[in-house]
């Protein structure tokens, strides 16, 4: 999605494409369902992205709800709004994702997703994967992230719970 929120991101040159080819991403996967971009910045403390002309490159994805920036050369990531809890996250909402049987694939990089032809998702920020992907039938994950995956698939924070009549019997002497 290009809008006035988001500055024209350049495409990609030709030694870019080059290199992905060579690690294995197929050309579709470069082309859709966006075209991957090219950027100039850096990764702020927050995670967001700044652009600058004289920075390193970075590569650019286009989501329908932010924009993710990633940094081959360190694997690094970063967003351009704070919006997007990771990498292809369409697909989680998307029924064909799990239809007959399939399951939302969960990859370690953004180079696996890609060889990958961007069948799935990279979690960006595992605080909202619990939240985010709780409803989902069926997640295969990399085997590199099953202790991250683990570790934050679980709620943040669970009410606390008695038993009906002792809480009833607190409410009662709290009224009285």
């Amino acid at each position: 999605m290009q809008d006035e929120t988001y500055p024209d991101f350049g495409g990609l040159l030709q030694r870019d494409i080059d290199w992905l080819r060579a690690c294995g991403v197929p050309m579709g996967a470069i082309i859709r369902p966006q075209p991957i971009r090219r950027s100039h910045g850096f990764r702020a403390a927050d995670g967001r992205f700044e652009i600058d002309a004289n920075g390193p490159v970075w590569l650019t994805f286009i989501e329908p709800e932010d924009v993710i920036f990633w940094r081959p050369k360190t694997s690094e990531l970063a967003t351009w709004t704070g919006r997007s809890f990771a990498l292809g996250e369409a697909v989680i909402g998307n029924a064909a994702t799990f239809s007959f049987g399939n399951a939302l694939h969960l990859y370690a990089s953004p180079l696996d997703w890609l060889r990958a032809g961007r069948d799935g998702t990279v979690v960006l920020d595992w605080r909202h994967a619990f939240d985010r992907l709780r409803e989902c039938p069926r997640i295969a994950v990399d085997d590199r992230l099953l202790p991250i995956y683990r570790r934050h698939m679980r709620p943040a924070r669970m009410p606390d719970v008695f038993l009906l009549e002792a809480a009833q019997q607190r409410n009662h002497r709290r009224s009285a």
